[in-house]
């Protein structure tokens, strides 16, 4: 275990060519610095954040969702059958022509009776709209809370408005009690959002978003521990300007304000262009990469701390193709297109239980899940989460 401990910990990698650990480890009275181990604070807040979470969802968002007459959904649930259950459980959810065929002969029932009975067992285990308005309420309150105290906090500190001061005098940089709130609290909400996501609304793309959540949360620890704390506020900050207005667009949505709904598309998009496509490259990856370059130097970890970012601004570029490709088509067409990435809540969508069939299924565009035709929605969820490190 010591042999591994010294392997991972291995000064060459970590830090600045002359520094040691054991220069950081007794820093002057008053003063200190980024240490592993003030990262465990984050499990214990992590779990604070998840209760509030479900305080709130229960005791704020549930009643503003009754007020805008979001009422808890209890979906038509489908009579129980032992046949079509182990046949949706171990086969498929969503039986083809062959299968409904052979299963109408077994049960003697009709192919559209059998087919109205996986309709309703899909719909049986997907939440209903006050669920997902009261999930994203929560997000919206949580980003806007955390932009405003990371954008006031920044707005005092020098190194936002100069970004050579993110590197001068490093690694020897103080941790401030502003700079290390700000990080734990963002660490500890990532964490939450690992935890939650296994009682939060199941999505395709579970995986995936799993994995991202646990980048975000090594991209944060990897900053804090060799101190590249003061321009990780910055990306944090960036990455922190347009999410509540990716949750407010939902929760119009979800309320049927569609006027508004398209407003704040509208802002998210210029939002999440400005802040990914234009501040991000010019703002930060300069500093890290060439300030940073010409003041400190390269070394080990720096490369892989660069390359992460840049792999981040690729990500960036696609997810703006995806906003700016939907956008196009819902404006020429005049309705919604699915988002080609994946429709993040697609899985969530209630089925109707009355099928369209015939000539009448093409003659109007489709609707998105509240009636209306929830321009913002499919952008939206095609970079939903994925909007932080």
């Amino acid at each position: 275990m010591a042999a591994f401990s010294a392997w991972f910990w291995n000064e060459r990698f970590w830090l600045p060519h002359n520094v040691t650990w054991a220069d950081l480890a007794d820093p002057a009275p008053g003063v200190e610095y980024p240490k592993a181990g003030h990262l465990f604070t984050a499990f214990p807040l992590a779990l604070g954040i998840f209760a509030v979470r479900i305080l709130f969802e229960r005791f704020v968002a549930s009643p503003c969702a009754r007020s805008l007459h979001i009422q808890p959904g209890v979906g038509r649930r489908a009579q129980p059958n032992a046949v079509l259950e182990k046949v949706f459980t171990s086969i498929t959810k969503n039986p083809d022509s062959r299968h409904l065929d052979g299963l109408s002969k077994q049960l003697d029932w009709e192919a559209r009776k059998v087919q109205r009975w996986f309709r309703q067992r899909r719909n049986q285990d997907k939440p209903s709209t006050h669920t997902k308005f009261c999930e994203s309420m929560w997000r919206f309150t949580f980003y806007l809370c955390i932009f405003t105290f990371g954008f006031r906090f920044l707005w005092q500190c020098p190194w936002m408005w100069d970004t050579k001061l993110c590197w001068y005098g490093y690694p020897y940089q103080v941790m401030t009690p502003g700079l290390y709130r700000y990080y734990v609290i963002e660490l500890a909400f990532y964490w939450s959002l690992m935890f939650s996501q296994f009682t939060d609304i199941k999505r395709k793309d579970f995986l995936i978003m799993f994995i991202h959540h646990l980048a975000t949360v090594s991209l944060i620890s990897f900053s804090y521990v060799n101190n590249m704390t003061r321009v990780g506020s910055l990306v944090m900050c960036v990455h922190d300007a347009s999410d509540f207005v990716l949750e407010a667009g939902k929760l119009a949505n979800y309320a049927k304000f569609q006027r508004l709904c398209d407003f704040l598309f509208i802002v998210f998009g210029v939002a999440f262009f400005i802040t990914r496509l234009v501040i991000y490259p010019v703002w930060v990856l300069n500093s890290t990469m060439f300030e940073s370059w010409a003041i400190v130097g390269p070394y080990p970890s720096w490369w892989l701390f660069n390359f992460l970012l840049l792999v981040l601004q690729v990500l960036h570029i696609i997810w703006f193709y995806l906003i700016a490709r939907i956008a196009v088509k819902a404006m020429l067409r005049g309705k919604v297109c699915k988002d080609v990435r994946s429709d993040i809540e697609s899985s969530s969508e209630e089925e109707p239980d009355t099928p369209t069939e015939g000539p009448r299924a093409f003659s109007h565009p489709p609707k998105a899940e509240n009636g209306t035709r929830g321009h913002c929605v499919a952008a939206k969820d095609g970079v939903q989460n994925h909007n932080s490190w």
